[in-house]
């Protein structure tokens, strides 16, 4: 049987809708707003825990017109202001390099300067970010926000309308067993429930509890309890 492989650092397409809220009501009316340019604040750094959307809002900001996305290893040419661009979005801001982190100081500055709009991340508040002092303090310019995570309820609702708009059926127990014996960010989970669609498919068999097991066998992922 062809072995099936979790590609947990594949990303799939992303869009403001499709951002699981939560308790995050404020923030995604902000990034709303950021998408069509009418915030009254220019700048928002967003952290959060791996896994808990950071990239997802960046990435889907990316997709409205004159936007750029910034990885943090993006070529100097990205940390540079232009014309034909209002918004920029730059990521996980705690792996900058020394010589990034001077380019992201002066983007900053640029878009200040040109009224143009800002969305930065990591995984800290600015405050405790490990990078120059002169770039966290650009960091706190405007609006700060912690992204907090789904609770597991929320986590399963998601992830039981997902699996409704692929024509999956789960049994019951699959979901709070898939909570208490993988990774429990959204990304890794809906990475998961893609592979069980497949997998499911493939063997012709339902979704359920043991289906789950075997595939975590397969993968070298051995079930591990919830600490």
């Amino acid at each position: 049987m062809k072995q099936l492989v979790l590609d947990l650092g594949a990303e799939p397409a992303h869009s403001l809708d499709t951002f699981q809220v939560g308790e995050n009501a404020e923030l995604a009316h902000l990034m709303h707003q950021f998408a069509q340019r009418a915030s009254r604040e220019h700048f928002a750094y967003l952290w959060g825990d791996t896994g808990a959307g950071k990239t997802h809002l960046l990435q889907a900001l990316a997709a409205s017109p004159g936007s750029r996305y910034i990885p943090f290893d993006a070529p100097e040419d990205q940390f540079v202001h232009s014309p034909d661009v209002t918004l920029y979005l730059l990521d996980d801001c705690h792996c900058l390099s020394p010589q990034r982190q001077i380019d992201a100081f002066a983007l900053f500055n640029q878009i200040r300067e040109h009224g143009t709009y800002m969305v930065s991340t990591g995984p800290v508040p600015p405050a405790v970010l490990q990078v120059r002092e002169d770039l966290r303090t650009r960091m706190g310019w405007g609006l700060v926000y912690e992204i907090k995570g789904l609770s597991d309820d929320e986590k399963i609702a998601a992830l039981t309308q997902a699996a409704e708009a692929r024509g999956l059926t789960l049994s019951a127990s699959v979901l709070p067993y898939l909570l208490s014996h993988f990774k429990r960010d959204m990304r890794s989970l809906a990475t998961m429930l893609d592979a069980l669609d497949q997998y499911s498919l493939e063997t012709q068999r339902p979704v359920t509890v043991p289906l789950l097991r075997d595939l975590l066998l397969q993968e070298n992922q051995q079930p591990e309890p919830k600490e």
